[in-house]
């Protein structure tokens, strides 16, 4: 079945596919080579115990691309005595997804061994596919390891999160990214080691820095530049040892600031606007304002501009901000709220970015004052905790006569 993972397609053997991407080949083998994740990962952490033990629970990796989701599925497959399935989200369906629990269940019933199921991208999946795993997970005939770069809580059947252990794998840092590239330009089997590469400190870090914590993103730009980069005869003072007649002979190839600038092209930030990125930098541009950093609030107005983000969305939130955070200490800031909503409406973009700057400056330097927004807040609370009150005699309508018997009114 080509949906299995297969131990001689993983280089079991010492046999690599050299047509992969260097992400695919640089792959690590075990948790000793895996890099980052040190939350759940590291010694003694529940995750790296269970994959240790082969006592894996039903699992849901979540995090962003390129933080080893994938990676952990593959060395799960290589370390687990249970039969290993993977399905993608994307391309599988219902009926495939019967067969595979089919299987599960005939191979528990006649040999007693265990089923792992790997869904990749387990979102794409919709509640009626998601529904069909629910039983048998629950019942333990297969064990699932769902990955998704998702809000699982909010992208995965809260029935089927709730029979699952959920773990949040994070972005790598930079210096664990200079650690990926560094082991990639050493590794003769896998990596780029047969190449002869002279990488600068400053080049390096450049790579690591735009790949926004993507390990993927980082060694496949690492790949693209030095098979692009022309080798060229080291001078001696770039060759660290051998005789002086093989230094002037040696050809390198120097990977430069420049040739890691081509490489990694554009700066990808990492957004979605349905999903966590979307309401993290939204929440991050709102309490920048609040505490009055206009940097920062400047930095995360211009990421949600460049990912693409509605910039009606942007105006609606400092509209409601004007009121809600800046209130009665500037009774300006709402009008001025208003007229950028207007203004945005009126030009478009990318004009509408100044108007949107403008109005978030103001709201940083504004003074601030919940006292409104608190009281209505304080209000609502006694509305819904307390027997609610009847409207004294003296603030009612008197504008008409009051019937005998109908005080109420």
């Amino acid at each position: 079945m080509d949906d299995l993972f297969v131990k001689e397609e993983r280089g079991q053997a010492g046999k690599i596919d050299r047509a992969a991407p260097l992400a695919t080949r640089m792959r690590p083998r075990s948790l000793d080579e895996f890099v980052g994740q040190e939350h759940i990962l590291g010694p003694g952490k529940l995750l790296r115990r269970a994959i240790e033990a082969d006592r894996l629970p039903s699992v849901i990796l979540s995090g962003p691309p390129g933080t080893g989701k994938t990676t952990l599925a593959h060395i799960i497959a290589d370390m687990t005595h249970a039969e290993f399935v993977r399905l993608s989200g994307v391309e599988s369906n219902v009926g495939e997804m019967r067969r595979v629990i089919a299987a599960a269940i005939n191979r528990l019933r006649t040999s007693g061994r265990k089923t792992i199921l790997f869904i990749d991208e387990i979102h794409h999946f919709n509640k009626t596919q998601q529904d069909i795993l629910l039983p048998d997970v629950e019942g333990g005939s297969l064990r699932l390891i769902g990955a998704t770069t998702y809000n699982p809580f909010f992208y995965v059947n809260s029935a089927l999160v709730s029979r699952s252990q959920v773990f949040q794998l994070e972005p790598l840092r930079v210096e664990q990214l200079e650690q990926l590239i560094d082991r990639a330009l050493a590794d003769k089997e896998h990596g780029l080691g047969h190449y002869q590469v002279k990488i600068d400190n400053d080049a390096r870090r450049h790579l690591a820095k735009l790949s926004d914590g993507d390990a993927r993103k980082c060694l496949n730009a690492l790949e693209i530049g030095v098979l692009t980069t022309p080798a060229k005869v080291a001078p001696p003072s770039l060759v660290a040892s051998e005789t002086k007649a093989s230094k002037d002979a040696r050809s390198i190839i120097h990977f430069t600031l420049a040739a890691a600038e081509e490489s990694i092209q554009q700066k990808a930030v990492v957004y979605d606007r349905a999903g966590d990125a979307h309401y993290d930098t939204i929440s991050a541009f709102i309490k920048s304002m609040r505490a009055s950093d206009e940097k920062g609030a400047m930095y995360w107005l211009a990421k949600m501009l460049h990912a693409g983000e509605d910039f009606r969305f942007i105006a609606r939130r400092i509209v409601i901000f004007a009121s809600e955070d800046v209130g009665l200490a500037d009774p300006d800031a709402l009008p001025l709220a208003v007229a950028t909503q207007q203004a945005v409406e009126f030009v478009g973009l990318p004009e509408a970015r100044i108007p949107l700057a403008h109005a978030t400056a103001y709201m940083c330097r504004a003074q601030k004052s919940r006292e409104a927004y608190d009281a209505l807040n304080e209000a609502s609370e006694k509305i819904e905790m307390e027997q609610t009150k009847r409207v004294p005699e003296d603030l009612k309508n008197k504008h008409f006569p009051v019937n005998p018997g109908d005080e109420d009114r």
